[in-house]
């Protein structure tokens, strides 16, 4: 079969006349800024025309190596906007690269063409039944399929004598004779054109282009373009250009996120490690000063019966719970107060926000340690008591927690379940050994009631007050801690809704609490540098700035799908996940969790991280304009339990 094909019946049919002694060099997968010049003077020298095979993504970032081609008298045919099968794929797929092709080509020529090569296909008889069909389908009445009769091979970069001789007929019947001028090193290809050109000629064969050697017109294979459409292309053109640039730029971000994400893996891992030897070797026991557990309710009435009755059942003997009802109007403190428990009693007051409570519950009580609960959350017995062992040290401060999700048979609380054990516990047993913990979160946390007074209690300036105050209580000088074994069961929120609302206000917060400290980076305090030079640093990057610019690499990999070779952007896709499942399963490790939960994982990445991207975009949007917003209550299911089996 010839290789210039005709679509006709569902097949394609060759109409070429006999080529004589004429052959058409072509070349394929350029333009290339290097390359395609310095072969198009080679041609220009010996007045040989070709026909360049063109990648419309490259067409669009060097127009004036196309406009060389064409002053020289070259001809254009088309090879896919990314060089991507014609063969395979949506049918929607290949007629946009071919489509977006030809928009590059009009926006620089003027012209459009009618030449198609397909990638990955060289000569006839290489093309099977069913990639006959679906090539003939997809030129229509439209194009033109051109294959070669001879393949120079010089993609596989063997010597230039190999190169030349596969690219000579060997007879005295000339053809089409494929080339590349794009895609890697094409110095032997130069050399190579340089050699056979003088060679055919002293045979007797006659250089022509793809559309003499077929007999047609050049105002057939290459129509002029009106005026609206050319503007249109050229623009589109611009387009392109300007989108390779942030491409680029996208890239080196993507290299700069991979490089964050493996940095915190291997620190994490590392120092979590490190903190779980150390914590094996420390025996703390026997230190049970006061303490005063203090729970801010407002409309709690859900799941404040429960939360205040495990405090109660705590086998923590000098202990006072303090139930701050901030102007509640579900029943909340009547709730409580009908327990009729020993050691709790209610604090009423009008609504003033989450700080303004708990500032009320302390200020009613003199225990030399406070504990701060949430009043959804469940104790164990002895969570008090672990909680506060670490106080027995005069450096620290104040003792983090473990926070468990005690609510996640669902898949949003499987998800959150994941998130807790391997986010947010592990990150406490680095910041832990780093002395820079940002967070004691506000479902369980153990302060020194001096170091409350020393940095003015919990301040309402920000949405995180946990955050806030475990920063200025780092600014001190004061060590915070995590105790693993001091759980808290607490329950997150079960409809996206709430998930939105929760993680909304963390947000907003924690980027208020680090710009309420920024201070700390620059000091030459030396009790605050650590929160300066190690908390505020780890916050901004991974907790700011890689979920505002994660969703750029979705969009990345979204265009590599489409507009690329799918493989590496699958490998790169099971790669991450593959690092994600690791971590998880060491962390669930570590935390005593069965690894049950993790089946769940990969599709997390799919729905789950979406919605905290966006949750993050809209907290620095509201940042950014000064969006203020309160504290107020989640909806509350109730479906809180402490799990004395891992699953």
């Amino acid at each position: 079969m010839r290789p210039i094909l005709t679509p006709v019946g569902g097949k394609l049919v060759s109409r070429q006349p006999p080529p004589g002694r004429r052959v058409a060099l072509t070349f394929d997968d350029g333009p290339d800024p290097r390359w395609t010049p310095q072969i198009a003077a080679v041609l220009r020298a010996a007045h040989v025309p070709a026909t360049f095979f063109v990648i419309g993504s490259e067409v669009a970032r060097h127009p004036d190596v196309i406009r060389q081609l064409v002053r020289d008298g070259n001809e254009l045919g088309n090879h896919t906007f990314t060089h991507v099968a014609l063969s395979n794929g949506a049918e929607w797929q290949r007629r946009l690269q071919l489509d977006l092709t030809e928009a590059a080509i009009v926006g620089v020529t003027g012209r459009y063409t009618r030449l198609i090569r397909p990638p990955y296909s060289a000569t006839s008889d290489a093309v099977t039944p069913s990639q006959e069909s679906t090539l003939a389908r997809l030129a229509g009445n439209r194009y033109l399929i051109v294959l070669a009769n001879f393949d120079s091979e010089d993609w596989r970069r063997g010597p230039v004598k190999s190169i030349v001789r596969k690219a000579s007929p060997p007879g005295t019947t000339g053809g089409i004779v494929m080339f590349h001028d794009g895609g890697g090193d094409r110095s032997k290809t130069v050399t190579a054109v340089r050699e056979l050109i003088p060679r055919l000629r002293a045979r007797g064969f006659r250089f022509v282009t793809v559309s003499e050697l077929a007999g047609l017109p050049r105002s057939f294979v290459e129509p002029a373009a009106a005026k609206w459409e050319s503007r249109r292309g050229d623009a589109f053109a611009w387009a392109v250009r300007l989108a390779f640039r942030l491409v680029s730029l996208l890239g080196l971000v993507i290299v700069g996120v991979g490089l964050l994400v493996g940095a915190r893996v291997v620190i994490v891992v590392a120092l979590a490690s490190w903190h779980r030897r150390r914590a094996r070797n420390e025996h703390l026991a026997g230190y049970e000063p006061p303490v005063a557990v203090v729970v801010p309710a407002y409309n709690e009435i859900v799941g404040i019966e429960a939360a205040v009755r495990s405090l109660a059942a705590s086998d923590y003997h000098d202990l006072e719970i303090v139930v701050v009802d901030d102007g509640s109007d579900d029943g909340t403190a009547e709730a409580v107060e009908q327990l009729a428990l020993p050691r709790v009693r209610v604090v009423r007051k009008e609504n003033g926000g989450k700080a303004s409570a708990l500032n009320a519950g302390i200020a009613t009580t003199t225990a030399p340690v406070v504990v701060m609960v949430d009043g959804d959350t469940l104790f164990e017995p002895d969570t008090i008591r672990r909680l506060v062992q670490p106080l027995v040290d005069a450096t620290v401060g104040a003792v983090s927690g473990n926070t468990k999700v005690g609510n996640r048979r669902g898949l949003l609380g499987r998800w959150q379940h994941i998130e807790y054990v391997t986010g947010f516990n592990l990150d406490r047993r680095m910041y832990e050994v780093l002395q820079c913990t940002p967070t004691v979160p506000g479902a369980i946390g153990a302060f020194r009631r001096d170091v409350l007074l020393e940095v003015g209690g919990v301040s309402d300036d920000t949405l995180a007050e946990d955050t806030d105050l475990t920063l200025a209580i780092g600014r001190t000088g004061r060590r915070v801690v995590y105790a693993e074994d001091a759980r808290a069961w607490t329950e997150a929120p079960a409809t996206l809704g709430s998930l939105w609302r929760q993680r909304y206000r963390w947000s907003y917060g924690t980027m208020q609490a680090v710009w309420k400290h920024k201070r700390a980076l620059l000091t030459r305090d030396p009790r605050q540098r650590k929160i300066g030079r190690r908390a505020l640093p780890y916050m901004f990057f991974f907790q700011i700035l890689l979920p505002i610019v994660a969703p750029l690499i979705d969009l990345f990999a979204l265009y590599g799908l489409i507009f690329t070779n799918p493989v590496p952007v699958i490998a790169y896709w099971l790669a991450f996940n593959a690092v994600q499942v690791g971590l998880a399963v060491f962390a669930f490790r570590m935390d005593g969790e069965s690894l049950k939960p993790l089946w769940a994982l990969p599709l997390q990445q799919f729905v789950y991280r979406q919605l905290m991207y966006l949750v993050i975009i809209e907290s620095t949007v509201s940042a950014i304009v000064g969006t203020r917003a309160h504290w107020g209550t989640l909806e509350r299911t109730g479906d809180v339990e402490i799990r004395t089996q891992p699953g």
